[in-house]
């Protein structure tokens, strides 16, 4: 699925230091300095571009622990209802089924925040569902990577887990629904906008249980309702984001209400020439439990 190998990657070496640099498959070429991910984002993507092109020493991928791609005041915000499967799910599911009719043919799109970077989980790293919801879902989502310029400089993948049947029961849950321990999770690595378009990427998701795939589902990017470049504007005109902001562009697959997300479950993405993402699932106390510790 995929064929793009360059991605920017935020990563621990083996005595725990945190650095950036590029990973090119069995290796990564580290950065110069101290440079951040939010570093690359307060500057031009022409510049950015000039930053990466820095990249030198070589290091073994595999000898490195690859972290989530987002630091400094960097912050995920998604978009709701952006495909009609997902306009047809929320009727479904809620008793205000007029709220996602509306929002789904208006102009102005549905903004949410989700999480702020140091609540960002990634690859191989567990995501969580809550305890006080009966219906919990993963929405596989591509990530725009914005810089405080307002410029997409690249894309990730986006897992916004959510808890449907909080949501359905009054839209003004959604917070509740959207935002807490274990809900967010985005790929290893930063696909830079130059190497790639999104006109047209295949998007897989499938769900395993117990060594069966329980659910499983496809869908494009060419199927979004609005471009997602169009999503930008809405987020970035009466906001600053100084470190750059990861806005993921809502989900074109939604399981059927009899499906339910459980502990135990693996959650696989995959998005053509963006990269793919793999979450193991815990309830939400757990997945607290096992931070803190």
């Amino acid at each position: 699925m995929e064929n793009i190998r360059t991605r920017v990657v935020r990563f621990a070496d083996s005595a725990g230091h945190v650095h950036i640099g590029l990973n090119e498959g069995e290796v990564v070429r580290r950065l110069p300095g101290e440079w951040r991910i939010a570093d690359l984002l307060r500057v031009r993507l022409e510049d950015m571009r000039a930053m990466v092109a820095q990249a030198s020493s070589e290091i073994p991928a595999d000898s490195v622990r690859m972290l989530a791609p987002l630091d400094g005041l960097m912050e995920v915000w998604a978009a709701g209802v952006t495909y009609e499967r997902s306009r047809d799910a929320r009727v479904e599911e809620t008793t205000e089924p007029t709220v996602y009719d509306r929002i789904y043919q208006a102009e102005r799109p549905e903004l949410f925040f989700k999480a702020p970077a140091w609540r960002v989980v990634t690859d191989g790293e567990p995501i969580s569902v809550r305890e006080d919801s009966t219906v919990n879902v993963p929405e596989p989502e591509l990530g725009l990577v914005i810089n405080a310029f307002g410029e997409i400089a690249g894309y990730v993948v986006v897992n916004d887990v959510s808890s449907r049947s909080i949501e359905g029961d009054n839209p003004l849950y959604l917070p509740q629904a959207k935002i807490y321990a274990g809900s967010c999770s985005v790929s290893a690595g930063i696909v830079p906008a130059w190497l790639t378009d999104i006109e047209a990427l295949d998007i897989g998701m499938w769900v395993h249980r117990a060594g069966e795939v329980v659910f499983e589902g496809h869908t494009s990017t060419a199927s979004f309702h609005r471009p997602a470049e169009g999503l930008v504007p809405y987020l970035t005109s009466f906001l600053r984001f100084p470190d750059g902001v990861v806005l993921s562009t809502g989900t074109g697959i939604v399981p059927d209400l009899d499906f339910d997300l459980k502990p135990g479950d693996t959650v696989e993405i995959r998005i053509a020439n963006v990269g793919s993402l793999t979450n193991t699932v815990l309830r939400t106390r757990e997945w607290l439990d096992s931070v803190e510790s």
